[in-house]
């Protein structure tokens, strides 16, 4: 019994993905989070709790059910199956044999029906807030990879899925304490979204022709600039997404002089990186998108602190 549940937990912990998880809808929360603890006159245990809710939202949509509907469709188009499965190729928590598909789309549905479940008492209780929160998190998994396979066009998953997802997240924290959204929170959440999309974008890269060759075909955004203009475009989405963030800096403009200037390196750096990318070359980009994690998260706190 005891190594069954050490098994499933060990299961989950694969399907969470939690690098993936800390580094976009963590760092997300704690853009908008971090200037509360340090600005205003909230209890810190008011805000702690705000917190802890956010992030078991994350790591419940964001980490199992987005990566449990993810996985499932993937496996079944055949895309992982080719992957070069560096940091990309799903969580293989089927290829090891970790779960078995059957487990692992009773995982996503019931995991969903439980969190529409929450959202309509939500609804019902007042907690209005909250419940939004659940559906848009639970629309953008499941909208992503089942039914509406977004995931498969090009600009759709990212746009109406994985963008809503995130930004909703990242003014969640404000929204909840406040009652209201200031522009700094709008500022810090877009940011965070646009730098997510970047880095997603780099994730898909290595899995571009392992994608081509799924059925149906996963026809990502990276998959489009590949087929449009040839492989060595692969890498302008991101490219696109990056340089989107940095020409927010003109939006934070003088009244969030330092936050600007941070970022303004950050981007000039991720875009070197971006630019010099081997785009042929899985192991490459792969270290890259480890580097774009890091100056996610960093980008997030900066912004968190200057407001």
């Amino acid at each position: 019994m005891a190594n069954q549940f050490a098994g499933t937990l060990r299961s989950a912990w694969m399907l969470v993905r939690a690098i993936a998880v800390i580094s976009s809808s963590i760092a997300t929360i704690v853009s908008t989070m971090l200037p509360l603890f340090l600005y205003s006159s909230l209890s810190a245990s008011y805000l702690t709790a705000i917190f802890i809710l956010l992030a078991i939202g994350a790591f419940l949509i964001h980490g199992l059910l987005t990566h449990a509907f993810n996985d499932y469709a993937d496996y079944l188009s055949g895309t992982d199956e080719h992957s070069p499965a560096i940091l990309s190729g799903g969580s293989r928590v089927l290829q090891t044999n970790a779960m078995s598909l059957k487990s692992l789309w009773l995982v996503g549905k019931w995991l969903a029906i439980a969190l529409i479940g929450t959202a309509v008492l939500c609804f019902i209780f007042g907690y209005i807030k909250v419940g939004v929160l659940l559906v848009i998190g639970v629309w953008a998994a499941a909208s992503y990879s089942l039914p509406l396979s977004l995931s498969y066009k090009p600009f759709l998953g990212e746009w109406l899925s994985l963008f809503p997802s995130i930004f909703s997240l990242g003014l969640g924290g404000a929204w909840l304490a406040l009652g209201t959204i200031p522009e700094w929170a709008l500022q810090n959440a877009f940011i965070n979204a646009m730098i997510c999309l970047a880095w997603v974008m780099v994730h898909h890269i290595p899995d571009r022709k392992a994608d081509m060759q799924a059925s149906p075909e996963k026809r990502t955004t990276v998959v489009w600039f590949t087929r449009k203009f040839g492989s060595p475009y692969a890498h302008m989405p991101a490219v696109c997404y990056l340089v989107i963030s940095g020409l927010t800096i003109f939006w934070l403009g003088t009244d969030r002089f330092w936050a600007a200037a941070g970022l303004a390196v950050l981007m000039a750096v991720s875009l070197i990186l971006v630019l010099r990318m081997d785009n042929s070359n899985p192991e490459h980009v792969s270290a890259v998108e480890k580097t774009l994690l890091l100056i996610a998260m960093l980008s997030a706190v900066w912004l968190g602190i200057l407001i």
